[in-house]
């Protein structure tokens, strides 16, 4: 999860996997997979650095390394 603030300042906890895009025009769009859309305060660069902090924390990145390598191996 992901931590950014609502509009009104109240947080809110995101799930990064389920972040489809990030868009600044000029307020911070979230929308998700299931096509909710949500407005951040965060600028979308920093939306974009976390859900990459959170990825890299779980091990995504790791992860689908090693499955790309199993796969070139085989």
């Amino acid at each position: 999860m992901i931590s950014v603030t609502r509009l009104n300042g109240s947080p809110l906890w995101l799930n990064a996997l389920l972040i489809e895009t990030v868009e600044e025009t000029p307020d911070t769009y979230i929308t998700l997979v299931t096509g909710k859309r949500m407005i951040v305060l965060e600028k979308a660069a920093e939306v974009i650095s976390l859900v990459k902090q959170y990825n890299q924390e779980i091990g995504v990145n790791n992860a689908t390394i090693k499955v790309q390598q199993m796969e070139e191996n085989s």
